[in-house]
C-alpha cells in the first residue's frame, strides 16, 4: 500500500513539473501572428502610399499645348483644356492650312490606376496618360508611343503659361536690371499664340518677330527685327536680343519664366504681374 501511494505522488510530481517547462503557445493575435492588423505592403511601400496618382496628387486641371506630328504638313497645334467636372475641349489647328481651328467638347473618364484618362468623341477614344503639368498622347492600346517623334506626343501646361501675358525682363545672363532714368522704357516680352507673334521692348526700341514652342518645353526666336531709335544706354538692349536669338528653352514657375540655351546659366528672367 506504501510503494503504490509512494508511485502515485511521484507521478502528480512529475506531470506538474512537465507542466510548468513547458512553452505557452503564441496568441494569434500577437506580434508575430500573420492574423494581427499590421499595414499591409507590396515590398517596402506602405498600401496607403501607394494610393497617389495622378488623379488624386497632381493639380491636372487646366490647359495643356503641343504640336502633334502631321503626315502632310508641319504639325497639328492641340490644346486640351481639361475642368475639374471631368469635361474637356480640344482644339487643333492644322498648321500653314488656311482652316480655321477645329472644337470638340466632352466628357473624359479615369482609367482604374488614376494615371490615364479617356477622351470620348465623336471620332473615338482618345487615351493620354497625365503626368506632372504634362499629357502625353498614347496610341490605340493604349501604350506610349516609341521612337523618334516620341517627343512631339507630349502636350505641356507651360507651353501654354507663357502665351497672352506680359514679361519684364528682371535678370540678364545672371545681372539683375534695375530700370533707372537711363531706360527709354521698361524691357520685355508678349508672345501672341494667334498671331505665332513675339514682340517688345528692348529698353530703347520696340522688336517683333516669330516664335514657336516644341515637345520639352522648346523654343525658337526668329525674324526679329526692331525699330532703329539711339538711347543713352543701348548695351542692355543688344544683350537682351541676342539671349531671344540664342535660347531653345524655357522654363516656366509661378509668375516667372526663364529663357535657356541647352543646360547652360540661364539667359533671361522675367517676371509676370499675373498668373
Amino acid at each position: 500500500m506504501k510503494k503504490r501511494l509512494s508511485i502515485f505522488l511521484y507521478t502528480l510530481l512529475i506531470t506538474a513539473w512537465t507542466a510548468c517547462d513547458s512553452p505557452t503557445p503564441a496568441s494569434k493575435e500577437g506580434p508575430g501572428s500573420t492574423d494581427s492588423a499590421a499595414t499591409t505592403t507590396t515590398g517596402n511601400v506602405p498600401a496607403a502610399d501607394q494610393a497617389h496618382n495622378s488623379n488624386n496628387s497632381l493639380d491636372w486641371d487646366g490647359i495643356y499645348r503641343g504640336v502633334l506630328p502631321c503626315a502632310d504638313c508641319p504639325g497639328i497645334q492641340t490644346t486640351i483644356y481639361l475642368n475639374r467636372d471631368l469635361t474637356y475641349l480640344r482644339r487643333t489647328k492644322y498648321l500653314e492650312r488656311p482652316v480655321t481651328p477645329a472644337d470638340e467638347k466632352g466628357k473624359f473618364t479615369w482609367n482604374a490606376e488614376g494615371n490615364t484618362i479617356t477622351l470620348e468623341s465623336a471620332s473615338g477614344p482618345a487615351k493620354y496618360f497625365v503626368g506632372e503639368r504634362t499629357l502625353t498622347q498614347l496610341d490605340l492600346n493604349g501604350a506610349k508611343i516609341t521612337g523618334d517623334l516620341a517627343a512631339n506626343y507630349v502636350l505641356s501646361k507651360d507651353n501654354y503659361a507663357i502665351l497672352y501675358r506680359r514679361w519684364k525682363l528682371v535678370e540678364l545672363n545672371g545681372q539683375p536690371i534695375a530700370v533707372d532714368s537711363s531706360f527709354a522704357k521698361e524691357p520685355f516680352l508678349t508672345l501672341i499664340d494667334s498671331t505665332g507673334r513675339a514682340s517688345g521692348n528692348g529698353s530703347c526700341n520696340t522688336f517683333s518677330g516669330q516664335f514657336e514652342t516644341g515637345p520639352l518645353n522648346r523654343i525658337k526666336f526668329s525674324k526679329m527685327i526692331s525699330t532703329r531709335m539711339f538711347c543713352k544706354n543701348m548695351e542692355i538692349e543688344t544683350k537682351y536680343l541676342k539671349a531671344l536669338e540664342m535660347a531653345d528653352n524655357f522654363t516656366v514657375s509661378g509668375d516667372e519664366l526663364v529663357l535657356n540655351r541647352a543646360r547652360m546659366a540661364p539667359l533671361a528672367r522675367f517676371k509676370s504681374a499675373f498668373h
